[in-house]
């Protein structure tokens, strides 16, 4: 008998359809993991699962008997950590655990917290607050509480999505671990392809709502343990990562629809450059070979306790129309060296030319895209999108000028939204207005920092396909700062890849030769692609726990 079971589920809001004909069997002691789509209803599920709400037909049942209330044989990691920030990472476990185990003595209480902030690796930690605690470090309280109950069954709603690269990857090798030494039956709700196959016996994915259900199980047979960097190479997981990326690919822009618009035939101010301006530039020696330069680049910050030097000897240049990606563990200096180049923080040492001219304060020839979008709340997406197309097309037409913003609102799929105000409009849908105003300004300089990084997975993948798409036509020169290794390979010609910091500077390039246009589809079929990949991978993991080199020379001394 299964241990878990929904059987026909169907669960609507109003007169919206959210899950529909949901049916699934998990055995005690699978791990399943549930990959989806922002929408699709992911969390709803888990709240079924977890007895925080309820089926509108069918039924959902544990052990069999149906789950009518939260209970504490089943425990709960949410994306958010929900930590009391007044107590301390024992007794924000204590609480949970006094309140499940009441058959135990204090002593043994006190024993089991012990034993599972061990297992995450928190006995540093164990008397701070919350508050000083890093984000990573306090969904492992959470991880640790959950499992200090000691459920039957785990229930992770994309617990480490929020996380950066670094503390996701050593979460998730915590995660398997756990899940071989305690043997539990764990479903994970994750968007990230990566992750299910690195954890999970049984990959589902759930279609894209409204009226979400399962599509077809994939069974993981990749032995165990599994390490992400290796697995690389197995041909079991190449196979399996193509076959569910495609089918999500496929679902997923099966129910989205985007409208296409021709792009008017309008140039940009900072396209056509004074002839009187060129001429003097030839005269010098500028050309599109040293388009982008950074020479010696160095950003040193003032501190207490001296200077600290973030970024040092960054060196680097860029031929015109060429897409680069920077990667590298959190503290590297990577938005650092990006803001640099857009003029947005002064650089202490070297120096930044751009086409010829030095990069001083900030300018529309340089546009960039932050992680987190920035618009004027109270306009409307046109709007926002307009402000600075009005500045950068002075010789168009006012109807032109509107074609160019309805052109990059449709392409990042906003056509229906484009007169909403912003403030109106999901953090996703900002972060699309954002990218299509840096877009529309049809920039000397595009400059993105981990712009997809707060989006689902089909959103981000949407995203990428546009910026490729609309890069292709433009070939504006690009950087983009991302912690994606898959996101650097698929849009850059060359990957740029940095050390730790501090005096983080660059450890390596690999330069990308595979045929353009690209697609994520057609390059998991690429044999080079997987090569690419491991090689950034290696690198990463070669950085993972420090500088690499810095060891071997302690070493040799």
């Amino acid at each position: 008998m299964s241990i878990l079971s929904l059987k026909n589920v169907q669960k609507s809001y109003g007169d919206t359809s959210i899950l529909k004909d949901v049916n699934l069997e998990v055995k005690e002691g699978e791990f399943i993991a549930i990959v989806g789509f922002s929408g699709s209803g992911k969390t709803t599920l888990m709240n079924i699962l977890t007895g925080l709400d309820f089926p509108d037909k069918g039924e959902a049942l544990y052990n069999g008997s149906p789950i009518t209330e939260p209970s504490s044989e089943r425990g709960i990691v949410f994306q958010s950590y929900s930590l009391m920030p007044w107590l301390t990472v024992s007794g924000n476990i204590a609480l949970a655990v006094d309140s499940v185990h009441t058959d135990k003595s204090k002593p043994e209480r006190t024993a089991l917290v012990a034993k599972y902030i061990n297992m995450v690796g928190l006995n540093h930690a164990a008397d701070r607050r919350p508050a000083e605690l890093s984000g990573g470090m306090r969904q492992r309280v959470g991880i640790a509480r959950a499992l200090a109950m000691q459920p039957n069954v785990l229930l992770l709603d994309e617990p480490l999505s929020a996380l950066d690269a670094l503390t996701r990857s050593n979460l998730q090798d915590e995660i398997e671990s756990i899940s071989q030494i305690e043997k539990k039956t764990i479903i994970l709700i994750t968007n990230d392809v990566d992750e299910a196959i690195l954890l999970a016996d049984r990959i589902i994915p759930l279609n894209p709502g409204p009226s979400a259900n399962f599509g077809p199980d994939f069974k993981v047979k990749i032995p165990r343990p599994r390490d992400r960097t290796k697995i690389n190479n197995n041909a079991d997981f190449i196979k399996l990562r193509k076959d569910v990326t495609q089918y999500l690919m496929n679902v997923g822009f099966a129910a989205s629809s985007e409208q296409n618009r021709k792009m008017p035939n309008v140039t940009a101010i900072h396209h056509m450059a004074p002839a009187a301006f060129r001429e003097a530039g030839k005269s010098e020696g500028f050309n599109d070979e040293r388009y982008l330069q950074f020479s010696k680049v160095h950003k040193v910050y003032p501190t207490p306790k001296g200077p600290l030097t973030v970024v040092e000897e960054f060196d680097m240049t860029v031929k015109k129309g060429e897409f680069i990606s920077i990667i590298g563990h959190s503290g590297c200096g990577k938005s650092t060296a990006l803001t640099m180049a857009a003029g947005l923080n002064p650089i202490s040492k070297g120096g930044v030319v751009l086409d010829g001219k030095h990069v001083e304060g900030a300018d529309p020839e340089r546009a960039v895209v932050f992680q987190a979008p920035s618009l004027f709340p109270w306009l409307t997406a046109k709007q926002n999108v307009a402000i600075g197309v009005d500045k950068v097309y002075p010789k168009a037409t006012q109807s032109e000028r509107q074609e160019v913003v309805e052109y990059y609102l449709e392409r990042v799929g906003l056509a229906d939204s484009m007169d909403r105000s912003a403030v109106d409009l999901s953090n996703g849908m900002k972060q699309r207005v954002g990218i299509a105003r840096a877009f529309a300004l049809s920039p000397k300089l595009l400059l993105l920092d981990e712009p997809f990084g707060m989006l689902d997975s089909l959103t981000r993948w949407e995203l990428q396909e546009v910026l490729m798409d609309v890069w292709s036509k433009t070939k504006v020169t690009a950087i983009c700062v991302t912690h994606d290794v898959d996101e650097a390979v698929l849009l850059s010609d060359r990957v740029v890849m940095m050390t730790n910091g501090p005096r983080a500077t660059i450890g390596k390039i690999m330069n990308v030769d595979l045929p353009r246009p690209r697609t994520r589809k057609a390059l998991l079929e690429h044999p080079d692609y997987y090569k690419y990949r491991a090689e950034v991978l290696q690198f990463l993991e070669d950085y993972e726990h420090g500088d690499p080199t810095s060891k071997n020379e302690e070493e040799a001394a």
